[in-house]
């Protein structure tokens, strides 16, 4: 998939005290989607923006575009 994450989301968000047990018991975010910044998939756009509200950045600083021809070569 040409769109990869930049960061790993769960460990910025524990640096910031939301361990993955607060995130389940506050419903933040769901066990499904914990799995999928675990494999690396992309979560929706929901999802997108709550990780930018709790660590205060824009999209572009967690998710990045890569060519996948270019990484081929």
């Amino acid at each position: 998939m040409p769109i990869k994450y930049k960061i790993n989301v769960l460990a910025e968000l524990k640096a910031i005290g939301y361990s993955t047990y607060r995130l389940r018991k506050e419903k933040i975010f769901g066990e499904r989607t914990m799995q999928k910044f675990r494999k690396g998939e992309i979560v929706n756009a929901e999802n997108l923006a709550v990780i930018c509200k709790l660590l205060n950045c824009q999209p572009g600083d967690v998710m990045e575009y890569v060519d996948e021809d270019e990484t081929n070569i």
